[in-house]
């Protein structure tokens, strides 16, 4: 009886997996190219970016969620980069809530020393998607949306 009883508060505190892709809707997205600054070869430096709130659909409190953002160049399959980082806590959302802003930025860029808005417009530039995935727990990380990176310079 003891046993059981542990195992059964053991359960209850590790709660219910949650289905990420049916309980949060990805909301206010901005993306495009951040100014990651001058480098230290002098060359300007922009990265494809991505800005979200989560917000939550369901009629339950969320917490514990992770976010992952994958990064590629338009109609190619290598990825790039990928960023990840803990979206909601171990505070709760609650119902009809959304989250701050997301910010998800990839590291890899263009480098040019071209200024910024120019390095946007040159004939050799090659635009980029983003993959957007979540989990709740344990699962495994699934496909909550997908961007093109606007060729829009971003400073924040």
């Amino acid at each position: 009886m003891c046993v059981a009883l542990v195992l059964a508060l053991a359960a209850a505190g590790c709660g219910a997996q949650v289905e990420v892709e049916k309980v949060l809707q990805v909301v206010e997205v901005r993306t495009g190219w951040f100014d990651a600054g001058i480098q230290p070869d002098g060359q300007n430096k922009l990265v494809p970016s991505i800005s979200l709130k989560l917000k939550n659909v369901s009629n339950a409190p969320i917490s514990s969620v992770q976010v992952m953002a994958v990064f590629r160049r338009v109609n190619e399959a290598e990825v790039l980069d990928t960023h990840y980082i803990r979206a909601i806590g171990t505070e709760p959302l609650a119902p009809g809530a959304s989250t701050k802003d997301i910010v998800l930025r990839a590291t890899f860029g263009f480098t040019s020393p071209y200024p910024r808005l120019q390095i946007l417009r040159h004939p050799g530039f090659i635009d980029a998607n983003v993959k957007v995935f979540g989990k709740h727990g344990s699962r495994t990380f699934v496909e909550m949306r997908e961007s093109k990176i606007d060729r829009t310079l971003l400073t924040r």
